[in-house]
């Protein structure tokens, strides 16, 4: 079975209202997995945002040199911090920043960089070199030594297909487009033996497991409300289930979801304040929901792409590039610029060089709010200093 059939057929088993014949019934329930309070929310970028008219180097004048069609006003951009400012659309970011509850790390990237979506976006979700293929994700890995009994709620992706960066051995992971349809029709339980084929086994226990988090999803829910208002916006939805998820106790260690659009070939413009203003608004929300909650310590937020743009413009937009910022909200992080500022005086054949390697962050994900030893799923680099 090939992996996009394989995120083809899962997805069909969890995007929505779900009703599994008899002989697909739970395992059995099992309890959350508990780790300390700590849980950790991804929102993947999709398309390679460009990071340079998202952080803004408007003190250089090389970037008005190099983009003479796309570059930020520097009366325009917000939050002017040793040279770098962000984005208009990103107000609520530069207030997170004033708060102390936000971290910017410049130049994120890995040697030997690919310009393809696909393949940049699963090197990102499996932390590895830039030639090595593996089957399993980072995050998946995780969660496969971390969960010694089988969890299914132990990771949950808001979407319509899964995401390989939660791809493990065993299914600990749940892929989910609206949590409030995702209810399971009881039925009697049956025998656990279906098969002698292996990949027909594998997928009736990612239905078990769809089964068996169902109930889990639907208590959290249950014991959860929206505090304040969210955009009408399918990232805020995203990050209002997730809020609801916390606040339900549902203890899940990992969530994962995207806002895809960024891929500014043409019309850049235009087009990324749309998406950034989508961004700032959907986490903004997430963000004072949390607080509100007393939970932000408890939650670390990871802002990424899958790559940024070309240093110079194409005329009307920017092309694949290379390194580009993330951004670290909540888990009470130290609220620091890591990292020097872009460098456009020496770039790599147009593109500008990685400084920080992004399995540094994952790396002090791991250890500082997971107490995960990385180096056990193959992450080799070591953490990032002054994040937390």
């Amino acid at each position: 079975m090939n992996r996009r059939n394989f995120l083809t057929l899962t997805g069909t088993f969890t995007g929505g209202m779900l009703v599994l014949p008899s002989f697909l019934n739970a395992f059995g329930h099992q309890e959350n997995l508990v780790i300390g309070e700590q849980c950790l929310v991804f929102i993947q970028l999709n398309g390679g945002n460009d990071g340079l008219n998202t952080y803004v180097p408007y003190d250089n004048p090389l970037y008005y040199d190099l983009r003479t069609k796309i570059a930020l006003n520097k009366d325009a951009v917000i939050g002017k911090n040793n040279g770098m400012a962000f984005h208009p659309s990103l107000k609520d970011f530069a207030q997170i920043q004033q708060n102390g509850d936000l971290t910017v790390l410049q130049n994120v990237g890995y040697p030997e960089p690919i310009r393809s979506h696909f393949r940049s976006q699963e090197i990102w979700q499996t932390a590895t070199d830039s030639n090595q293929y593996i089957n399993e994700g980072w995050l998946g890995r995780y969660l496969d030594l971390q969960c010694h009994d089988h969890q299914p709620t132990a990771g949950i992706n808001l979407d319509s297909i899964d995401n390989l960066a939660l791809k493990g051995m065993e299914p600990n992971a749940i892929t989910v487009k609206d949590p409030n349809r995702f209810k399971i029709k009881p039925t009697k339980e049956e025998s656990t033996k279906l098969s002698d084929n292996p990949q027909l086994d594998f997928v009736r226990k990612i239905a078990n497991s769809v089964v068996e988090g169902s109930d889990d999803i639907q208590k959290a829910l249950a014991q959860s409300k929206t505090e304040i208002a969210y955009p009408k916006t399918a990232l805020s939805k995203n990050l209002e289930w997730i809020a609801r998820l916390i606040k339900g106790n549902l203890n899940s260690k990992v969530y994962y979801t995207s806002l895809g659009g960024f891929d500014t070939h043409d019309n850049q413009l235009a087009i990324h304040e749309r998406k950034l203003t989508d961004l700032n608004d959907a986490v903004f929300s997430f963000y004072q929901d949390l607080k509100a909650a007393q939970l932000l310590q408890n939650v670390t937020i990871v802002v990424f792409s899958e790559f940024g743009r070309r240093v110079k413009d194409n005329g009307n937009g920017t092309d694949h590039g290379t390194a580009a910022p993330m951004f670290i909200i909540g888990g009470n992080n130290k609220g620091k610029v890591l990292g020097n500022n872009p460098n456009l005086a020496d770039l790599d054949n147009g593109d500008l060089k990685h400084e920080i390697d992004f399995r540094t962050v994952y790396a002090s994900l791991l250890k500082e709010k997971m107490q995960f030893d990385y180096a056990k799923i193959g992450i080799h680099n070591k953490p990032v200093s002054g994040l937390f």
